[in-house]
This record gives structure tokens, C-alpha cells and sequence, in this order.
């Protein structure tokens, strides 16, 4: 390689560097940004239910992750109590960060 094509390959480099591969977020930093956290927490209820009482819930329920997926799209009420829980907008969590939650909990 040439003198001259050094400053420009580094460059690029660089940004490949700085750039990197697209990473998710872990699911727990998901829950927080899709606002979950403002009601369930990993190990004890709050407002709803724990992320543990959850998966507890629905160990071994073959339809589990879809069930689920689809009462936080639509939210729900009378599952967990009165409570009502908000429907959860594709715009602020999306499909896949959604299962990927989802399966999360399921593990917990």
C-alpha cells in the first residue's frame, strides 16, 4: 500500500473501530427503557407482579411468550389484581425487544 492510502485506510479503520457491530441491549436495560420497571421489578411485586412471580406463573405453558407478548400489547386487568396494566405501543418497545424481554422474565 502506498504512502498516500495510509491516511485513508486508517480512517476507515477507525470508524469501523468507533462504530462496531450493533449490539442489543440485555434485556433488563430493555425493561427499564420500555417502562416496565415502573411497575415489576425482578424480585418483588410493586405495583404488579415480580419479574420471578411471572415466570413462576407460567413455568411449563407451552403458549407462555406469546401469551404474554400479546397481553402487554393489548394490557390487561383482573390477571394480577385490579390493577389495570397499560397496553404496552410497538413504537415504544418493539417486537423483538419485546420477546426478548419476555424471555427474559420467563428465565427468571
Amino acid at each position: 500500500m502506498s504512502a498516500s492510502r495510509l491516511p485513508l485506510c486508517l480512517g476507515i479503520l477507525s470508524i469501523a473501530l468507533i462504530a462496531g457491530p450493533a449490539v442489543a441491549s440485555p434485556p433488563d436495560i430493555l425493561a427499564t427503557k420500555a417502562g416496565c420497571t415502573a411497575c415489576h421489578a425482578k424480585d418483588k411485586k410493586l405495583v404488579g407482579p415480580s419479574y420471578h412471580d411471572v415466570a413462576a406463573k407460567y413455568q411449563g405453558s407451552p403458549g407462555a411468550a406469546a401469551d404474554l407478548a400479546a397481553k402487554v400489547r393489548s394490557g390487561g386487568k383482573g390477571v394480577w389484581g385490579t390493577v389495570p396494566m397499560p397496553a404496552a405501543d410497538a413504537k415504544k418497545v418493539s417486537d423483538a425487544d419485546l420477546a426478548s424481554i419476555i424471555a427474559w422474565i420467563l428465565k427468571q
